[in-house]
């Protein structure tokens, strides 16, 4: 029984990486050469998204250390926002980030600056 944990340990920790990096950097250079722009917007926004945890999990760095399923739930959640059946991080940015980036550069405009962020 220990080779079979030992083995699913190595399973489990080299998906992280497989699902997080190593497959999007893939899908993002085949999203670039290829003509179509819904999977620029899906990589797009899953790199956004990526960068985010990634700043919000260093800072809760301490408190996450304290839940023991903190890595499966990540990788868990980083599958859901990767696999193209479930395009989550393109919904994710829809559904949540447009709006509050709308609402920053509307704010932004009623400043002095355009939408593109250049002094008008």
């Amino acid at each position: 029984m220990s080779k079979l944990w030992i083995l699913c340990t190595h399973i489990h920790s080299a998906a992280g990486p497989s699902m997080m990096l190593l497959y999007p950097l893939y899908a993002s250079v085949m999203a670039i050469e290829s003509p179509s722009k819904a999977d620029d917007e899906q990589w797009l926004a899953y790199w956004i998204l990526y960068s985010f945890l990634t700043l919000t999990e260093m800072v809760l760095q301490p408190v996450l250390e304290w839940i023991p399923i903190w890595y499966t739930v990540k990788l868990l959640l980083v599958s859901w926002l990767v696999l193209p059946q479930f395009r989550g991080a393109a919904f994710i940015y829809e559904k949540f980030v447009r709006e509050k980036i709308r609402k920053y550069a509307i704010k932004l405009d009623h400043k002095g600056f355009n939408a593109k962020g250049k002094i008008k």
